[in-house]
């Protein structure tokens, strides 16, 4: 197993760059996504919402339109050299289906990489932008999520890192804390643990996390169930060699935050690294952003994620 590499960074975004919304997941609430525009076209940005964004799909309602729309749209806005950064609109769930439709070797042909924003279940789409295009992508707020449209500090911190990225090279937030104490140098990786888990033995799927700083978060999910996921991650490997590991939020995860606490440290406390406790990132209140592909410190007697470069050029 080969450690995890730094990735290559797109270039920072300035006034007037074209960007483009797609939806390779779940359907959407168009009220969201017409308040995440406003706030990138605030940005002085150019958006393009993608033509299957609102499409719906009658036979699958849980996805924002057919495996062939959500996916055709992705790839036109990577191969459009005008589009300078493309966010998804939201997760839930599809991004898994579409994956293997993607042209990753004319995606990876391009001369300029670009920005590629979301979180939840795009984790699968970060992981392949990371393996089969070595680029390194932003885990942050989406266009149509909720969060988006209704906490200021989440929005901030995704206009400083797209446009101003030396400036927040320092992440925590106030929730952050010690679990397991120390401090670790590696490259940050990973998401939502159950796409992580579920990607396991998949074409493509990276080893492991050899030499990482890896982030985990989730939503919605019984102690049972984290218990599980964690478990296949540990009994597949890709846990093997981890530097240090960062929690982020368990919205809505049952029965309290205490006992999924209790089951972090049962799981992880093994591994014998640093492990930061709710550092502020994933499906909270308020969402950090967190460059995936990154070299970075984790202080976990900090409580903080230190960039050792910008995120984008």
């Amino acid at each position: 197993m080969s450690e995890v590499q730094p990735l290559q960074r797109p270039r920072r975004l300035t006034a007037g760059d074209r960007v483009a919304v797609v939806a390779p997941s779940g359907a959407l609430v168009p009220d969201r996504l017409e308040r995440g525009v406003s706030i990138l076209e605030s940005w002085g940005l150019r958006v393009e919402v993608m033509p299957s964004v609102l499409a719906g799909n009658p036979e699958l309602p849980y996805l924002s339109a057919p495996d062939a729309g959500r996916a055709a749209d992705l790839e036109k806005a990577w191969l459009d050299p005008d589009i300078a950064a493309v966010v998804c609109a939201r997760g839930g769930y599809g991004a898994q289906r579409i994956v293997d439709q993607l042209d990753w070797a004319a995606m990876g042909a391009l001369p300029e990489p670009k920005v590629f924003v979301g979180y939840s279940d795009v984790t699968a789409l970060h992981e392949a932008f990371a393996v089969r295009l070595g680029l390194s992508t932003l885990h942050g707020p989406m266009a149509a999520a909720a969060v988006f449209g209704a906490d200021p500090a989440t929005a901030e911190g995704l206009r400083r890192t797209l446009f101003e990225p030396e400036s927040v090279q320092l992440l925590t937030s106030p929730t952050a804390e010690c679990l397991l104490p120390g401090r670790a140098r590696g490259v940050t990786a990973g998401g939502c643990l159950s796409l992580l888990a579920a990607d396991r033995g998949t074409p493509f799927a990276r080893a492991g996390f050899e030499g990482a700083i890896l982030l985990l978060e989730d939503v919605d999910e019984d102690l049972y169930a984290l218990d599980r996921l964690l478990t296949q991650l540990l009994r597949s490997g890709a846990l093997a060699g981890v530097a240090g590991i960062a929690l982020g939020s368990w919205q809505d995860c049952r029965p309290s935050p205490e006992r999924i606490r209790r089951l972090m440290l049962d799981r992880l406390g093994p591994l014998g690294v640093p492990v930061v406790w709710e550092l502020g990132f994933g499906h909270g209140p308020t969402s950090l952003t967190v460059p995936l592909g990154a070299p970075a410190v984790l202080d976990a007697d900090a409580g903080t994620l230190r960039l050792e470069l910008p995120a984008l050029r």
